[in-house]
């Protein structure tokens, strides 16, 4: 239905002014003698009347004012649980049965003028509920139903039907969220307890050390089985490397077994944990678990200088240790002698100095080319200072000092900071750095830059500078221990300043990449759900980009079994998608010919399998049940899909009615041109007919 208004936009005080105007010209044209008839006079200065009047009522810009009036179908979305659990959990003819039903009740609610539609947990959106697969690796019906009510903002979402057996493994439980629908839960799946042995859980560090030794804890759960013992295995690579036995008992339905393994070489490493089925168990799906973890050398030994004790020297090493994969040791003259060791870096804390201390360990970073991080202090030596090719060169103006506080370079890319850094940077103490000119080397980059009182400056505060032989960082300004302290008081603990320094540290130890060939999955780790994708680098000799390159990759899993792909690496290329693969440790191999000489790369990467929907088989209809009492409805179940079509029709559902407004200038509409056209041309041809005067 639409209506629509004409509005002015000057006083309507002009219409009578028009209409005079439309007459005086009519008059002054066709009040002498014409040729024709009477009749016919006054035909013609009617209709001159009407377009001249009509002309002049354009000239005051009306407008037309549209409303137009739409009417929505009430919908009602289908939201389908399509989880594993249900399909190995559920009766198949019960499964079968309520998917017919379901597809009925849709049938029956089109007929009745209601839009159906259906979704499942992977947010794909589609009519047909036969055509679901229920192989989904988790289920978080949170999400689904989030999903479903952005999907259908704005519009008529009358009601969703949930089919589910209420086991959430992901996100959080449905029953603390509002949605704005009423929500019919229909329960599949299996409340009654079985015997069964399961791995619910293990615990262990994702990284270890090569050498050490590692725990790995599995938690054993027992529902059903009074006495007896089961066997807990350890294997990989289906060798089994330990065994440990479990009692059973009665009141006790959980028990963690714990296995010690000594860490070997540097790579990552994939474990099963095994429980041996009994018999009489309901199930053996989650009998399996698996463990993923990354094994790597040695802690990297950080040296950390000083050219006399300060504050900042605790502030650094409690930053840097938080990061495990870090061990620091301490230099101070007289206090802490220099050990002999291999280091990957070594923080200078006002070194080279004044004081002339502290020249062993400068010998020792240019023997054995260690990476450095210079902080500049009263004590440095900046003549010495400017000698190390730091990446800063640092020309001092007298013996003045300003007071500065860090600022984020927007356009330092090579670590990042937390979303709420820059507020919490702006809170800092100051630093005291020298009053001097700065000049950076072309490969240095800025990290922080100075500001002074309320002007930020393009000054560097902190600078890093890596590749080619010289990997270092510079502060020039000392006084970090105030901003872990001043950190640590407001927010508990000094986030913020941990992060940039261990980052810093990663950074700065971090070999740099030198392959002309990169190929690299886009994560370390991925979920059997999730597709596996890789990019690709290639450079030319000068290190330069290049693209257009054939490439050929080849991954193979734990049993030698080998895929290969070839693509080439276009210059808007987002990458290679391989799709998913089962859980597990893969290899791959890279290779591509540049300058006529084939060039490789190679790498590993994890496949978890976390085998969520096996972890438990016992449905919980007791959420579903809260969710159906928290939307004044009901929890159906299979049997009763005739109660469910019934309440579905019954409920009233109402259309609504969406009014839309548009203005639009009546000068504008082309119909009225030809209009005023024809009323022109009718107006001159009958001049012409009769005579004109």
């Amino acid at each position: 239905m639409e209506q629509f208004r004409i509005l002015l936009t000057h006083s309507a005080w002009f219409l009578p002014l028009c209409l005079l105007v439309g007459a005086a010209y009519a008059w002054l044209l066709y009040s002498k003698n014409p040729p024709w008839g009477k009749k016919l006079n006054y035909s013609l200065a009617a209709l001159r009347f009407v377009v001249v009047s009509f002309l002049c009522f354009l000239l005051l810009g009306p407008v037309m004012r549209y409303f137009s009036n739409t009417e929505e179908k009430p919908a009602i979305v289908f939201a389908i649980d399509n989880s594993e659990s249900v399909k190995l959990f559920t009766d198949s003819v019960a499964l079968r049965q309520t998917r017919t039903g379901l597809v009925n009740i849709s049938k029956k609610l089109a007929e009745n003028g209601i839009e159906t539609a259906v979704k499942s947990l992977d947010a794909a959106q589609t009519s047909d509920l036969n055509g679901i697969n229920f192989d989904q690796k988790s289920t978080n019906l949170d999400a689904l139903l989030n999903n479903v009510a952005e999907t259908y903002e704005n519009r008529n979402l009358a009601a969703v039907v949930l089919l589910s057996d209420g086991i959430v493994n992901q996100g959080k439980s449905p029953a603390y969220s509002d949605f704005q629908f009423k929500l019919f839960p229909v329960a599949l799946g299996d409340t009654v307890p079985k015997r069964d042995l399961s791995l619910p859980a293990l615990q262990y560090n994702k990284v270890a050390f090569s050498g050490n030794k590692f725990p790995i804890v599995a938690e054993v759960r027992n529902d059903g089985f009074v006495s007896g013992n089961a066997t807990v295995l350890l294997k990989e690579n289906g060798k089994v490397l330990d065994r440990k036995t479990v009692a059973l008992q009665k009141n006790k339905t959980s028990q963690l077994v714990a296995f010690s393994i000594t860490a070997p070489q540097p790579g990552k490493k994939h474990y099963e944990v095994l429980v041996e089925s009994l018999p009489g168990e309901f199930t053996k799906l989650n009998n399996t678990k698996h463990a993923y973890l990354e094994v790597v050398k040695g802690k990297l030994k950080v040296l950390l200088a000083a050219a006399a004790p300060h504050p900042d020297i605790k502030a650094l090493k409690s930053a840097i240790e938080t990061d495990e994969n870090f061990e620091v040791e301490l230099y101070l003259p007289g206090i802490y002698p220099l050990k002999t060791a291999v280091y990957d870096l070594a923080i200078l804390h006002q070194l080279p100095s004044r004081l002339r201390t502290g020249s062993e360990v400068l010998q020792l970073i240019q023997k054995q080319k260690i990476p450095a991080f210079y902080i500049l202090g009263a004590q440095s030596d900046l003549a010495e200072f400017n000698k190390q090719q730091s990446g800063v060169f640092v020309a001092p103006r007298g013996n003045q000092t300003d007071e500065v506080v860090p600022v984020i370079n927007i356009n330092f890319t090579r670590f990042g900071f937390a979303e709420k850094a820059s507020e919490t940077f702006a809170t800092y103490p100051p630093l005291t750095v020298p009053f001097a000119d700065f000049r950076l080397n072309p490969a240095a980059e800025v990290v922080l830059q100075q500001q002074v009182g309320r002007l930020k400056t393009t000054r560097p505060l902190l600078t890093i500078q890596t590749g080619g032989d010289n990997t270092n960082g510079v502060l020039v300004g000392e006084g970090l221990w105030q901003w872990r302290l001043n950190e640590a008081v407001a927010n508990d603990k000094p986030a913020h300043f941990d992060k940039l320094i261990t980052d810093l540290v990663q950074l700065l130890t971090t070999k740099q990449n030198k392959k002309r060939l990169n190929v690299y999955p886009v994560q370390d780790e991925f979920l059997v759900s999730e597709d596996v994708r890789f990019q690709s680098e290639v450079y030319n000799s000068i290190y330069e980009k290049i693209y257009g390159q054939q490439i050929t990759l080849t991954i193979t899993d734990e049993q030698k079994k080998s895929r290969t792909f070839n693509f080439v690496n276009g210059e808007n290329f987002s990458g290679l998608n391989i799709g998913n693969l089962p859980g597990g440790v893969y290899k791959y191999t890279a290779a591509t010919t540049l300058e006529g000489k084939r060039v490789q790369d190679s790498g590993e990467f994890l496949v978890q399998d976390l085998a969520l929907e096996t972890i438990t088989s016992l449905a919980n209809h007791n959420l579903l049940y809260q969710l159906a009492r928290k939307n004044g409805n009901k929890l159906y179940y299979p049997n009763q899909l005739a109660q469910l079509e019934k309440d579905l029709l019954e409920a009233d559902f109402k259309n609504i009615i969406y009014t839309e407004e548009s203005l639009k200038d009546l000068i504008n509409l082309k119909w009225l041109f030809f209009v005023i056209l024809a009323l022109v041309t009718a107006e001159w041809f009958l001049r012409k007919y009769y005579g004109s005067i």
